[in-house]
């Protein structure tokens, strides 16, 4: 509990004891404790499962978390019945992070808040009567109304965590919580009312198990995608720290250049995969100097001209190095055209305006923007104004002024927070803007 802030542990003991008063059973209420005992063995079952092996590996985490069995109780069970269905399970569920105990009570918390606010939703919109009678039809709208409900709960408690445990700021704690929740939760919502009407139907209980059957493969599915991505994932963060224990000056940049690269698309109004494409873009936008001799990346003085060519073949280098990475896509190009000018003076092939690759014009902007606002050995950085009013500057020339104008929209709205990241403390000597030309007496190495 040393780990957990007092505020945040003064919100999760009101939101168990919240559920604690909601699993307490409501006057004149008589659930049927076989049916809650079932589901409760069913939902503590699945959350076991994520402890199984299987072929001689963990099953996913996500394939033992069964909201339809959930949902399932919120439209069979009586609000406080409903409420202790995932109790157990959450529980005894896996955790793989510290404090192990505080996780498992806040989870197990939450469903039961979730599912009780659900299931009274349900009830008051006569959902029970109409899920085993002729009016079937009619209860989609109250299992609708339940869904939403269910999200709901899970979005405003999980955002009080965020603001009590991690201090994220409560303006933008519960963003996009929401409308991230609603899809998988409408999903399994669909599954859970299955259940529920084959369990009322002459077929019993037992037929409701075949819903799991579909769901679990998809669940399973669902996790080898993000076992597959997480592996993806790993590989960038390799090239990345090769990158950055070779080229100490920019330790860091990738980073960081993934992370405008991010507001630039989004700001774009680019749809979520593209811009996962760009923050590997930004990310990796530098591979290619593994392919450059070190003593160069790390030379104080200028660059002779011969130095400098050989430094301007790294965005081949690193298109050849990743040219086989499929789930890269068109960061490819980026990395190979991320030094390209809207004026054709760039390199590696002196490409201009329209020619030049859509994410490749983003990354040089995100580029230019973190090299002239972090500090490394020989100079400091430049404020966050100074460095946009250059990009303002050099924007019809070198950069597109389209995505100028969307990092600074991106900046006014969400700020920019860069980590200092250079080894040698600044010493104060300012040079000219890596973005824009220098007399070669003056220019720093490029980085």
């Amino acid at each position: 509990m040393r780990s957990v802030p007092v505020r945040a542990r003064v919100y999760i003991l009101c939101v168990a004891l919240a559920g604690v008063a909601c699993a307490a059973p409501a006057p004149g209420t008589r659930p049927s404790w076989p049916a809650v005992a079932f589901l409760v063995v069913l939902y503590a079952g699945c959350e076991q499962l994520t402890r199984c092996r299987l072929v001689g590996r963990r099953i996913p985490r996500g394939f033992g978390t069964f909201f339809p069995v959930l949902l399932a109780g919120v439209f069979l069970l009586p609000p406080s019945a409903a409420a202790l269905v995932a109790v157990p399970g959450a529980l005894l569920g896996r955790v793989d992070r510290h404090p192990r105990w505080v996780r498992r009570i806040w989870r197990a918390s939450q469903l039961a808040l979730a599912a009780w606010a659900s299931a009274r939703v349900f009830v008051a919109l006569g959902g029970p009567a109409a899920t085993s009678g002729p009016d079937f039809p009619y209860v989609l709208g109250p299992a609708g109304a339940a869904v939403l409900a269910f999200s709901a709960v899970l979005t405003v408690l999980d955002g009080g965590v965020l603001v009590t445990a991690e201090r994220i700021p409560v303006r933008t704690a519960w963003r996009g919580l929401f409308a991230r929740s609603l899809a998988p939760v409408t999903v399994h919502g669909l599954a859970g009312l299955m259940m529920a009407v084959l369990w009322t139907s002459p077929y019993g209980p037992t037929s409701a198990l075949l819903v799991l059957l579909p769901m679990g493969v998809s669940c399973w599915a669902f996790a080898q995608y993000h076992r597959e991505r997480a592996a993806h994932q790993a590989t960038i963060r390799a090239l990345v720290q090769a990158v950055d224990l070779k080229d100490k000056y920019t330790r860091g940049h990738s980073e960081r250049v993934g992370r405008a690269s991010v507001l630039i698309a989004r700001e774009l109004g680019m749809d979520a995969e593209r811009v996962e494409v760009l923050r590997f873009a930004g990310i990796l936008h530098d591979v290619g100097k593994l392919g450059v001799p070190t003593r160069l990346l790390r030379k104080d003085g200028p660059l002779t001209p011969e130095e400098r060519r050989i430094i301007e073949l790294h965005p081949e280098y690193g298109h050849e190095m990743v040219r086989g990475i499929g789930f890269l896509g068109e960061a490819r190009a980026a990395i190979l055209h991320h030094h390209e000018r809207i004026d054709g003076s760039g390199y590696p092939y002196g490409l201009t305006g329209p020619q030049i690759p859509e994410c490749a014009r983003v990354v040089a902007v995100a580029d230019a923007f973190d090299a002239m606002t972090s500090t490394r050995s020989y100079r400091r950085a430049r404020p966050v104004e100074v460095a946009v009013a250059e990009l303002n500057r050099c924007a019809g020339a070198q950069f597109d002024p389209e995505m100028v104008g969307a990092l600074a929209r991106a900046l006014d709205r969400h700020g920019w927070h860069p980590e200092v990241t250079a080894d040698v403390p600044d010493q104060g000597v300012p040079v000219p803007c890596p973005a824009l030309p220098a007399p070669a007496a003056a220019r720093p190495a490029a980085r």
